[in-house]
């Protein structure tokens, strides 16, 4: 519904600045300013106020006297504050709002759009466990995914596995060279990753430490895998396979926790043995951007504002795997409507040269999106795989779980232990409440902000972190189960003959909502597509989580003033569950966009 007043405002403002003989290129419309009782407003007197020769408020009474609202779906009036052209909805915008979002468990979720994209994310090395420091990536990257999902994009996600660089070949090494006897330390878990790594550890290590003459030999054997996977060596595939599944397979189960799933794990030596990469090479050869210079072709992408070179061939006719990834994104082209990349802020030269030669080689760059991220810091410092330090994300997940069942246990007095909450309720609740805390304070933050984790922060009941915000959706569920519980049908709650839900449970008046904080939560419920549509746009999953903080507001100032089951009338009583249903639905799904558990209690 917000959706469409928001077309019939903008269609209605600029026929009316046609009409004064004015621009209609910007028309200013937002949020009003939380002290103005309108739905929507335009600031368009701003911009307008110079070339008219007229103060702002003179000019905004002048566009809204030309608007008329006579055909404008859902568009009640409009009038003027100050410098504000204000439109207001009419009641059948809040009705058609309740009608929808209380029987529709989906709602907020776009149309199909009929176009495919894919989203590659995470995509770390997998040369050991997945620490804090990259946690972003697929805390970020899985809420880009889901959020282009209700969009009403076809999503496949997507982790590039880095198997043919030289990390790889000096894991597969130390793998081979090594024993158990070898290594220093016990695995810190009892999980693939955890046991491997200390290999990748020792051999550099080893690399740093051991003789001249040994590392000479060690480097020649770590050519030797280089070589053989860029020559296409069956054998040489094989061993670093080895390695590389058994170490994903711990990572996976890591990135499971989150939970971060992926559709495809797309190996880098796909593009070598293809020969895509060996054609990206000879095509890039041939460009007037090509030069060969110190020992490598490179290309000067001066003209995209880019003063470093892309190396894309060694001297010994080597792949780098920049060129690897260029053909790894013609593929997703050939193979998808839009890709998008999640990456570290240490890629953005890395993603600018990449643009730049997709451009350069002919692909429609329009379709490539990216989300770049600062990397998230615990108080203590940065984290470093390969020198076996810093915090992994199992032991933040860990100690989120922990935190988050002393945190619930805290808060509940006798009563509610004895006669609500089950051990395995807290447990439950544990888990949803501490993983959320970490995954909503991670991706709330605009991604190209660095992030301190704060667990005091996070894991805060009364500020705007995630127990708050699932409290909303927990205190819904209860007040619908309590009326369930009484008889008294609930949208979304009460079951037809079949079991399925029964639309004609709902049969409510909104003009029953006379109070502010019923109508005002009704019009942030209205709202929850539009901001799907402008986040999905934007590429910019943090927007939710700030609509999910004003979502809660809302909520709660309703929560004080509006009792529902006990409400004077039945009519009454019955309008207010209806409002409920749909806050219950809109923030299970702005939850389900940001990858947060909505619990049923808290």
């Amino acid at each position: 519904m917000f959706r469409q007043f928001r077309s019939a405002v903008e269609a209605a403002l600029a026929d009316a600045l046609a009409e004064l003989d004015l621009p209609t290129d910007d028309l200013g419309i937002e949020r009003p300013p939380d002290d103005m009782d309108a739905t929507l407003a335009s600031s368009v007197a701003f911009r307008l106020a110079g070339e008219v020769g007229d103060a702002p408020p003179n000019v905004a009474a002048t566009v809204a006297e030309a608007v008329s609202v006579a055909d404008a779906d859902y568009v009640a009036s409009v009038d003027t504050a100050g410098p504000y052209v204000n439109f207001h909805a009419n009641e059948r915008y809040l009705a058609d709002t309740l009608d929808a979002a209380a029987v529709d468990a989906d709602y907020g979720a776009l149309p199909d759009r009929d176009a495919s994209v894919v989203v590659e994310h995470t995509s770390a090395n997998p040369t050991g466990p997945v620490h804090v420091g990259r946690a972003r990536n697929p805390i970020v990257g899985d809420a880009v995914a889901n959020l282009l999902e209700y969009a009403g994009y076809d999503v496949d996600r997507h982790y590039y596995v880095n198997d043919a660089g030289r990390q790889m070949a000096v894991f597969t090494w130390a793998y081979e060279r090594f024993d158990e006897g070898d290594l220093d330390s016990e695995p810190a878990r009892d999980r693939a990753e955890y046991d491997l790594v200390r290999y990748y550890r020792k051999g550099n290590a080893f690399l740093e430490e051991a003789d001249a003459d040994d590392v000479e030999a060690a480097e020649e054997e770590i050519q030797s895998i280089l070589k053989g996977l860029e020559a296409g060596d069956e054998a040489t595939y094989e061993r670093v396979g080895e390695v590389v599944d058994a170490v994903l397979g711990g990572m996976k189960a890591c990135l499971g926790r989150l939970p971060a799933e992926f559709d495809e794990f797309v190996k880098e030596t796909r593009f070598m043995r293809d020969g895509s990469t060996d054609d990206i090479a000879a095509r890039l050869k041939e460009t007037d951007h090509a030069v060969y210079e110190e020992d490598a072709w490179q290309l000067e992408l001066d003209e995209w504002g880019i003063d470093k070179n892309l190396v894309f061939l060694r001297s010994d006719d080597t792949s780098l795997y920049t060129t690897r990834d260029l053909a790894h994104h013609e593929w997703k082209f050939d193979t998808y409507d839009r890709a998008v990349t999640v990456l570290g802020e240490d890629h953005k030269l890395q993603a600018d040269q990449l643009d730049a030669t997709l451009e350069l080689l002919g692909n429609d760059t329009d379709r490539l999106g990216h989300v770049i991220y600062s990397y998230v810091n615990l108080p203590d410092g940065k984290m470093s795989t390969r020198q076996g330090t810093g915090v992994m994300l199992d032991d933040l997940l860990d100690e989120a779980i922990d935190r988050a069942r002393d945190a619930v246990e805290s808060r509940m007095d006798d009563r509610i232990r004895d006669d609500d909450l089950t051990d395995e309720d807290v447990e439950r609740i544990a888990h949803q409440v501490g993983i959320g805390a970490v995954r909503y304070d991670i991706v709330s933050k605009q991604p190209a902000k660095a992030i301190t984790f704060e667990w005091e922060d996070a894991l805060d009941f009364e500020a705007q972190s995630a127990p708050f915000v699932q409290y909303v959706h927990a205190r819904c569920a209860g007040i619908l189960g309590e009326a369930a519980a009484a008889g008294i049908d609930v949208p979304g709650v009460t079951e037809g003959a079949d079991g399925a839900v029964d639309p004609d449970a709902l049969d409510v008046d909104a003009g029953a909502l006379e109070t502010d904080a019923a109508r005002d939560l009704l019009r942030e419920v209205a709202r929850f597509p539009a901001a799907i549509e402008a986040a999905a746009d934007d590429l910019e999953p943090h927007t939710i989580a700030t609509f999910t903080r004003e979502f809660a507001d809302a909520y709660n100032a309703f929560y004080r003033e509006c009792p529902v089951v006990t409400a004077e009338s039945d009519a009454l009583r019955d309008a207010r569950l209806a409002v409920v249903a749909a806050a219950k639905h809109t923030m299970a799904n702005a939850l389900d966009v940001l990858g947060v558990e909505a619990p049923e209690s808290m």
